[in-house]
């Protein structure tokens, strides 16, 4: 899977869909194309910022790039926690492992640890072949008949 056809499959075909497997291609297509996306306001803002000439306040111009750039991530939360979700199936873990994890995350000291098992769980291969949360992503032909 490439680069649009991720981004297309996330925002258009599945966009909160939380059943299901999300091959690694897809993670981290989307994930470049958040990264991508939340660069591009960032530059946008700091170059309007420079380019401003009030004195001890923030330009117009900044507030609203600040607010596209709100709408921007209230709009990719959903497909992000769907895809993550998706991603964890794959390696045949429970979603609510996700929600646990973010949980956690939130503990003081603890916070940096959930973050690496998130991105380890994440790195890793799927589960090859289907499993209980549907047929594997990269071979949806295989079936789980080992003997016959």
């Amino acid at each position: 899977m490439g680069f649009t056809e991720a981004v297309r499959t996330v925002l258009k075909q599945k966009y909160a869909t939380f059943s299901g497997r999300a091959s690694r291609s897809e993670y981290w297509w989307f994930a470049l194309f958040t990264y991508l996306i939340g660069f591009a306001f960032l530059i946008l803002a700091l170059a309007a910022g420079a380019s401003s000439d009030q004195q001890g306040g923030v330009s117009s111009l900044v507030v609203a790039i600040m607010v596209v750039g709100g709408l921007f991530v209230l709009a990719i939360f959903l497909p992000l926690l769907s895809l993550q979700v998706r991603r964890f199936h794959d390696r045949n873990i429970s979603g609510w492992w996700y929600l646990a994890l973010i949980v956690l995350g939130m503990v003081p000291y603890i916070g940096g640890i959930t973050g690496l098992a998130i991105t380890i769980i994440s790195v890793f291969r799927g589960t090859v072949g289907p499993n209980r949360f549907g047929p594997d992503p990269l071979r949806p032909e295989a079936r789980a008949e080992v003997f016959a």
